[in-house]
């Protein structure tokens, strides 16, 4: 699949989203690369598929501001390793940037586990 075909499946997916979520978006940016770092590799573990940076919103002081915004990063390789189909890919991307966006309101993997959403 091309970066771009990608690109608009996952505008899809985030079409999708849950109006709540979909806002949490406005002030982020949603970025695209084929694979993670080896850094990111070995810090997280192969096969990620999405990544979270920013500050948490709960961790937010008063003085919070005039900062980069927040970013997630979808790896298109190994999202679509996942996955069969494009619906199944449209899926993967949803759920994931629902996974990144938990992360965004400050729950961690084992929160997320939890809550089923991980």
């Amino acid at each position: 699949m091309t970066v771009k075909e990608f690109e608009k499946v996952a505008a899809e997916a985030v079409k999708s989203l849950p109006p709540k979520l979909k806002d949490a978006l406005d002030n982020m940016v949603l970025a695209f690369k084929p694979l993670p770092t080896r850094a990111q590799d070995r810090e997280f573990g192969p096969g990620l598929l999405g990544l979270y940076e920013g500050v948490p919103l709960p961790d937010r002081g008063t003085g919070y501001s005039g900062t980069m915004p927040d970013k997630i990063t979808l790896f298109k390789n190994n999202l679509e390793a996942e996955c069969s189909t494009r619906a199944e890919l449209e899926e993967e991307i949803r759920h994931t940037v629902m996974h990144e966006l938990a992360h965004y309101f400050g729950m961690d993997d084992d929160e997320l586990e939890e809550k089923g959403l991980y």
